[in-house]
């Protein structure tokens, strides 16, 4: 058992699963974006290696150790949420398959090395605000919402620094950055291959994006089906069940 410290709590990955993971109210808990990027990503499942930017408190390399066997590296500028990936890995008894590194993905120089991952996650900071009045007074939660350390293009130049030529890249983010994206990815060499929007509901206008590029790929872009998350009812859709729970 590793330790917990202030508020952090012990919460299972998805309900019936074995693998547990470090959350805080007031540090960083994970999200809805975070379960539908590591269900979007295609992952090499016997080898390979993967990188995920952003890691938060480690939530896309657990997510992916169920689906591969390929090793994880996760990337964590804030400490404290560093600490509490590395605790957890430790909890799950995965640190033959995941590491944890903490610093910034604009200067990882000697600690990963170019063109080797077969695959880069991210789930970045969604706003590019400028102005402090707009942060959210939590310092932790700004830093992970905000471009405050890196900004979108940082991020897809670091993915394009680090996987190989042929490999995949994949983001979540907000619709409303979607042409930013696409021209970065298209700048940095990154070929939108695949993208998928997502609706709280039918009739209401999409609050995420699942979209993926392959390095130095051909232009080929599929639209995937709409992807809707509750029934007028408010309960989860067929779709958003088996993605969250693992179940139909």
């Amino acid at each position: 058992m590793v330790q917990l410290f202030d508020d952090e709590r012990l919460d299972y990955l998805v309900k019936e699963d074995d693998i547990q993971i470090i959350q805080s109210p007031t540090v960083f808990s994970f999200s809805l974006d975070a379960v539908l990027l590591a269900h979007f990503t295609y992952v090499p499942i016997k080898k390979g290696r993967i990188l995920d930017l952003c890691s938060g408190n480690g939530v896309i390399p657990l997510f992916l150790s169920r689906k591969s066997n390929a090793h994880i590296t996760g990337v964590e500028i804030q400490n404290r949420l560093y600490d509490m990936a590395t605790r957890s890995v430790q909890l799950n008894e995965l640190s033959t398959q995941i590491t944890i590194l903490h610093g910034d993905l604009t200067n990882m120089q000697g600690k990963l090395a170019h063109s080797s991952f077969d695959l880069v996650t991210c789930n970045p900071p969604y706003f590019k605000t400028k102005e402090e009045t707009e942060h959210n007074k939590n310092d932790y939660l700004t830093i992970a919402r905000h471009e405050v350390y890196c900004s979108l293009e940082d991020v897809v130049k670091a993915c394009k620094l680090y996987v190989k030529p042929g490999g995949k890249v994949s983001f979540v983010h907000r619709p409303g950055r979607l042409v930013d994206i696409l021209n970065l990815f298209r700048k940095y060499k990154l070929e939108p291959k695949r993208m998928q929007l997502v609706y709280p509901k039918k009739g209401r206008d999409a609050n995420m994006l699942l979209i993926e590029g392959i390095r130095d790929g051909k232009a080929d872009l599929t639209i995937l089906p709409p992807l809707y998350i509750y029934n007028d009812d408010n309960t989860y859709t067929p779709e958003a069940e088996e993605i969250i729970y693992g179940r139909k």
